[in-house]
């Protein structure tokens, strides 16, 4: 095509060439987006290293990563392990802490030493595998410790540690194509490794010494790929160009002997290194640390950048980036259950207050978070039946190093990072932790400030609905409407309309044959966009069950309201529920019940 309008545009006249200009710009500009990168570091919220990345049955990638305490303590008291899952390698949900050192039974009295960890799979059991010393004296009471559950990400239970190991760290557990599994380990120059049983808590066998490695220091991570096996690890570099990097060996047996290959990634601007190399969709992954959040050795953020290979399975060298990788996959669907609390609605001290901004979610913001003791606290927090939800928090800040303290039912969660969104009324900021809640309303939620200046707009609450808790959903427009209540068409809108008009003297919408399950109590969640503050009533099978206030939304198709009531339902599908306005505008997107 370009060929042939090339060849003949030389006989086109002025304004005709002018017009094919406009033409070509027009398709440009109308050609779809580019595709949606990760920017590393992929996790942000809290400081994270060691990443080792797994891909399961259920078609996610996971992440199982140590943690670094903030304010920075060193890597002696990292104290607990997180899980993170994608399907898209850009959007990972944190799925929340699997284990701490307070739940080792034989680990030291101190705590800490948490160090990198790996998990494996086997049938129908994860098993967990992670470091931890005995003994004050850490250096020489390393342990390999085991927990296991039926789930990737939760329900881990420690069962002890392996015997007969050395005091050595950095668990890594391969699964060769026939079935056999097999432990490394390493530290201070030496690597080792050896044959699990099938009960995958014992060594078949002795621990072999890997030979053929240069300059081995730790970080031990076996795959295997084409009928060649790779050892990568961390080497003992140390110059001005930066300290530990990423070597590489292949062999053709899993127990070595090693042909060094070596460098295959350069020094991050972290002290050291550790990483784990996976294949998801087709494309080979490295993912790494660093320390560009914080700028402190000790303070990480786990990364990714693709791997390639050549045409002789050698690997390309690796190069860290900031863009990170593409998408894989379509964003994920959003939470039915989510929940949403503005933050003008919390309770205030020690100088935080409400400003009024319309670049917020309701027109409203809470400012002067810089101040030392300042906090933000949200009251009767719906934890549903219980059990891991995310907390996000969206905010804006101008400051760069800015973080919140996060306080959950009196356990301090302290810090989530509030990275820098160039501006105080640009809220696209979003950091996030997965907690556990209680049962109910029972939950208070607290963010305390003091460590740099954050806009709070609002908070969302995602549980995991892991006890199998059902969420109906029901499209306003299916109801029975009166009173001058209309459909309009609303792109924004869920199904591409809403209900309209119900700022009318009683103007109401009826959904009927709402499902009731057994019957008994239910949360009703309300979805809407309102430029106003209103209210609406709520009549459960005749019989009015309260009215509640709406916040507005800074728009009338900006469908992010939402505002939730217990009611109850009799059982089986004989429910209605009715909704009456007339005291201010409100559009009805839809409701779940749950």
């Amino acid at each position: 095509m370009l060929k042939l309008l090339s060849g003949s545009i030389k006989v086109l006249t002025r304004s005709q060439k002018l017009f094919l200009i406009a033409l070509f710009t027009i398709m440009l500009l109308a050609a779809p987006s580019a595709v949606c990168f990760a920017q590393n570091p992929v996790i942000t919220s809290i400081y994270t290293a060691d990443p080792s990345a797994h891909v399961w049955a259920d078609g996610k990638i996971y992440i199982y990563a140590s943690h670094d305490i903030d304010p920075n303590q060193g890597c002696d008291l990292m104290d607990k392990y997180h899980v993170y899952s994608s399907s898209d390698m850009v959007n990972w949900t944190d799925e929340g802490e699997i284990l701490n050192a307070s739940q080792v039974p034989w680990g030291r009295a101190e705590g800490g030493f948490m160090w990198a960890p790996d998990c494996a799979y086997k049938n129908g059991t994860y098993y967990f595998y992670f470091p931890h010393p005995s003994g004050t004296d850490w250096g020489n009471t390393w342990k390999i410790g085991v927990a296991t559950s039926n789930k990737p990400a939760s329900d881990f239970t420690v069962q002890g540690y392996i015997p007969g190991l050395e005091s050595l760290i950095d668990p890594c557990v391969f699964q060769d194509d026939d079935g056999q599994t097999y432990l490394y380990y390493g530290g201070g120059g030496v690597c080792k490794g050896g044959k699990l049983k099938d009960n995958m808590m014992e060594i078949d066998g002795s621990m072999q010494t890997m030979t053929g490695l240069t300059d081995f220091h730790e970080a031990t991570w076996v795959f295997k790929r084409n009928g060649l096996y790779y050892l990568t690890y961390a080497d003992n570099h140390s110059d001005s160009t930066g300290d530990n990097r990423l070597q590489y060996a292949t062999s053709t047996n899993p127990l070595g002997p090693w042909t060094s290959r070596g460098v295959y990634m350069d020094p991050t601007d972290s002290y050291c290194a550790h990483g784990s190399v996976v294949e998801y969709k087709g494309q080979w992954y490295q993912f790494y640390f660093d320390s560009s959040v914080s700028h402190n050795d000790w303070l990480r953020t786990t990364c990714v950048d693709k791997l390639n290979f050549n045409a002789d399975g050698t690997i390309q060298k690796v190069i860290a980036t900031t863009t990170g990788v593409p998408s894989v996959g379509p964003s994920p669907t959003p939470n039915p259950n989510l929940i949403k609390y503005e933050a003008e609605n919390a309770v205030l001290g020690n100088g935080a207050t409400v400003g009024t901004d319309s670049l917020a979610s309701g027109g409203k913001c809470i400012q002067n978070l810089h101040l030392t003791n300042s906090y933000c606290q949200f009251n009767n927090i719906n934890g549903g039946t219980g059990g891991r939800a995310t907390i996000d928090i969206y905010y804006a800040t101008n400051d760069t190093g800015a973080k919140i303290g996060l306080t959950l039912n009196g356990v301090d969660y302290s810090f989530l990072n509030t990275i820098s969104t160039g501006g105080w009324n640009n809220y696209t900021g979003h950091t996030y932790l997965t907690v556990p809640l209680n049962p109910g309303t029972a939950n208070t939620i607290k963010l305390t400030g003091g460590n740099g200046g954050v806009n709070i707009d609002y908070i969302t609450i995602s549980s995991f609905n892991e006890k199998g808790v059902s969420t109906a959903k029901y499209e306003a427009e299916s109801g029975s409407l009166a009173n001058g209540v209309v459909i309009a068409n609303d792109s924004a809108a869920s199904g591409g309309k809403c209900l309209q008009n119900m700022h009318l003297t009683n103007a109401s919408c009826r959904i009927n044959n709402i499902d009731g399950g057994s019957g008994g109590s239910r949360t009703l969640k309300i979805s809407y966009a309102s430029n106003e503050a209103s209210t609406i009533t709520v009549i459960v099978n005749g019989t009015p069950a309260g009215t509640l206030s709406c916040t507005a939304t800074g728009g009338w198709s900006t469908f992010t309201g939402s505002i939730q009531k217990s009611i109850t339902l009799n059982s089986g599908t004989n429910n209605n529920i009715q909704f009456v306005g007339g005291n201010g505008g409100i559009n009805l997107d839809y409701i779940t019940i749950q």
